[in-house]
């Protein structure tokens, strides 16, 4: 059989995630990030899970009534939400910092630029990474240039380049320790760790005297 050619996919549908309280959760993503309601799932009776939208960009996003696997679950960084642009980012950091809420800031990963270590009612990680870059990836011939998308900056600007590969796959290694090296080249973080850093796994990380820069992925 060949296995080649690679099926037709149309980028993420929706996320979805196990919550222990639907109506907390869904008021925490409204307020924090601006989701709204679109669908409701009544099950005998019961309002078990709810599809929320975003107005401005953001994935189609299910919650799931389900505390036991929420519990499981929580501590886990199982996606990360696109932003633009280094400029959207960082003022999505100052939004949750003025509503209460702990992160990591915004640091420099492996192509853009990343909030890491927000979390939701249930202890999910929920994680931003710029579509914007500042290190040039290597492109296969059926991917648009990355510094062709119009919301770009061209990545070969920036002073700061990583070196990656040539057979269309870039290799990271120490991606804890790049991150520290790219941001001592670029500067101090824009915003303060609330609550540590994440380690490489995303787990919590040390106090401020000991830790890294967040994993960068």
């Amino acid at each position: 059989m060949d296995r080649s050619p690679a099926p037709v996919l149309a980028g993420v549908h929706h996320l979805k995630l196990p919550v222990a309280d639907l109506a907390r959760s869904r008021e925490w993503y409204a307020d924090r990030l601006g989701y709204e309601a679109a669908i409701e799932f009544i099950e005998d009776g019961r309002l078990m899970g709810c599809m929320l939208r975003h107005p401005r960009g953001g994935p189609d996003f299910a919650l799931r009534l389900d505390p036991a696997r929420a519990e499981a679950a929580a501590g886990f960084d199982y996606f990360a939400i696109g932003v633009p642009d280094k400029a959207a980012i960082d003022e999505l950091a100052e939004r949750l910092t003025a509503l209460g809420e702990a992160h990591a800031g915004v640091h420099l990963a492996t192509v853009g630029w990343i909030l890491p270590m927000l979390h939701d009612p249930d202890g999910h990680e929920i994680r931003f990474y710029t579509i914007e870059h500042h290190t040039p990836v290597n492109t296969r011939e059926h991917h648009t240039p990355v510094n062709a998308r119009e919301h770009h900056t061209p990545v070969n600007a920036r002073e700061h380049h990583t070196p990656v590969g040539t057979e269309g796959t870039m290799t990271v290694r120490d991606p804890r320790e790049t991150a520290q090296q790219r941001e001592q080249a670029h500067g101090a973080p824009s915003a303060p760790a609330a609550a540590g850093r994440p380690d490489h796994d995303g787990a919590a990380g040390r106090p401020p005297e000991q830790d890294r820069a967040p994993a960068a992925e």
